[in-house]
């Protein structure tokens, strides 16, 4: 049986300075459309255009199967407003939500990658990305993503 597909949008294709390292730094809302029998939904939120290679800018995980992440999501391990979820640590070394602050010179790409699961994830606050890749691994029902580009 193969991966479903779910919709992912977000309200921009370049961001607006808002979300980035350049303004309040907050994480932007996301629209999921196509949720089927998930018990759990996971972002990971990464830049291959990075010169140390793909660049982590966020893990978020056990989210109840909902069609609108908020923006502005608190930059804790475990939050239970404005939604009840899990945060692991990005690229940058924080928990949380941080935007995109390339170097100067050409756009970066900013992939939202979102996986509905048939599980939610046992691992704790605070995990990497190979962590998480490893507990959804098995677990994936449907996924989608989408792009969205910043340069300084």
């Amino acid at each position: 049986m193969g991966i479903g597909k779910l919709e992912v949008k977000l309200e921009f294709s370049e961001f607006p300075r808002k979300y980035t390292c350049d303004g309040e730094d907050v994480s932007p809302k996301i629209e999921i459309s196509g949720i089927g029998d998930a018990k759990s939904i996971a972002i990971v939120v990464d830049d291959p255009d990075a010169p140390i290679g793909t660049f982590t800018h966020w893990l978020i995980w056990n989210i109840e199967p909902v069609e609108v992440i908020p923006e502005n999501i608190p930059k804790k391990g475990e939050i239970t407003d404005p939604l009840v979820a899990v945060q692991g640590r990005n690229d940058f070394g924080n928990v949380g939500y941080n935007g995109p602050c390339p170097p100067p010179g050409k756009p970066h790409r900013y992939f939202f990658k979102v996986y509905a699961l048939d599980t939610k994830l046992d691992i704790p606050p605070g995990s990497g990305k190979s962590e998480v890749e490893r507990a959804i691994e098995g677990h994936v029902l449907q996924y989608g993503e989408t792009v969205a580009t910043y340069g300084r």
